[in-house]
């Protein structure tokens, strides 16, 4: 765990309130699909002193050779299984994360809260015992499974779309609300500025002289969890489990060295770069594995990132408080506006926007 998440928090995320991260959103505006070929998408250009509206295609005119850009490569799992009790009561899990030992942490939903020492029947398929709650006051259960817990997902799950997409899962969803590049399985959302990217525009990006790395940050459900605490340093983040390995890590320091940018694509990639950073202490960024619960609000200092590709993100949310804290509150306010404005999509399978880190709100 990185030590200390209440750091994350300057002067300005002090003063700062939920409702000062509140905006009107027509119901409309909710993507409910993604865009037809992933780099159609439209990407608000964030980084002059006039927004400006752009294709996402675009991308690599907006970069410089010698620039880095810095992807998630987790890959979604189908982690909602359906299922039902012995008594015949219907159970929904969606399962966060996959322990050792054919354990996993799951949520689950069902009229009464399955008994430890119980089981599930899930799909019709395989038989889950339930061990009881991960800890005392912990909303997350302990099941066992029969099997490998990835494979029997994949076989029997479904596609853990967020709750503000109205559809059932289908086969697109499986394919679309993961990114080309999807490496690692782990997570139950998807890091979706990266779902822009399609094989072209890779290979645009490469011929532009533009730099390539990864980390791995398995993004939880909690990415959706709202902030309820007015007082936004009271909130509780959630917990995430990352990697920045040794490639990525010299990556970054060669291109810093020789004058690039590192331009992270998505807030987990900000997440796990930073949190890497702040393991590191004072000395320069290190490879790190572990879980990290950092909350970036406005008067957080950054130090790897400088651009940001990101999608737009829901009213009162941390991930709308880390883009303010990047690009500045009141910037972030006015673009919002200005997408709300020229009917951009939002959310998982909207638009995105392109930020440049901010010294000064």
């Amino acid at each position: 765990m990185i030590p200390d998440p209440t750091s994350s928090h300057g002067a300005a995320g002090q003063a700062l309130s939920l409702a000062d991260f509140d905006f009107e959103l027509p119901r409309e505006l909710i993507a409910q699909h993604p865009a037809a070929e992933r780099s159609a998408s439209r990407l608000l250009d964030g980084t002059g002193t006039v927004a400006v509206d752009r294709r996402f295609s675009e991308l690599p005119g907006l970069l410089q050779p010698g620039d880095l850009l810095v992807f998630n490569d987790t890959r979604v799992i189908k982690a909602r299984l359906l299922g039902e009790k012995p008594t015949g009561g219907a159970v929904e899990a969606l399962v966060e994360r996959v322990l050792p030992n054919h354990v996993v942490l799951a949520h689950l939903r069902a009229s009464k809260s399955p008994r430890a020492g119980s089981t599930v029947r899930f799909a019709d398929a395989f038989d889950a015992e339930v061990l009881g709650r991960a800890g005392p006051d912990d909303a997350l259960f302990r099941l066992r499974f029969p099997d490998d817990p990835l494979s029997l997902l994949e076989r029997h799950g479904h596609v853990p779309l967020p709750p503000y997409i109205e559809h059932a899962d289908s086969p697109d969803d499986a394919t679309r609300y993961q990114t080309v590049f999807a490496r690692n399985p782990g997570a139950v959302a998807a890091p979706t500025a990266a779902l822009h990217f399609d094989e072209p525009l890779l290979a645009a990006l490469e011929s532009r002289g533009v730099g390539r790395a990864a980390i791995t940050l398995h993004v939880g459900a909690g990415t959706f969890q709202p902030v309820r605490a007015e007082r936004i340093a009271e909130h509780r983040m959630h917990s995430e489990w990352f990697e920045v390995g040794s490639q990525t890590v010299a990556a970054i320091r060669a291109t810093q060295a020789a004058g690039g940018r590192i331009v992270a694509v998505g807030t987990t990639t900000v997440r796990a770069l930073e949190s890497a950073a702040r393991a590191a202490g004072s000395g320069p960024l290190a490879p790190h594995t572990g879980d990290t619960d950092i909350f970036i609000t406005p008067g957080f200092r950054f130090r790897v990132v400088d651009r940001l590709v990101t999608n737009f993100h829901l009213p009162r949310s941390t991930l709308l408080m880390l883009v303010s804290a990047f690009a500045g509150h009141d910037r972030i306010t006015g673009l919002y506006r200005h997408a709300v404005q020229e009917r951009y999509r939002f959310f998982s399978y909207g638009d995105a926007m392109l930020l440049d880190r901010t010294t000064a709100d």
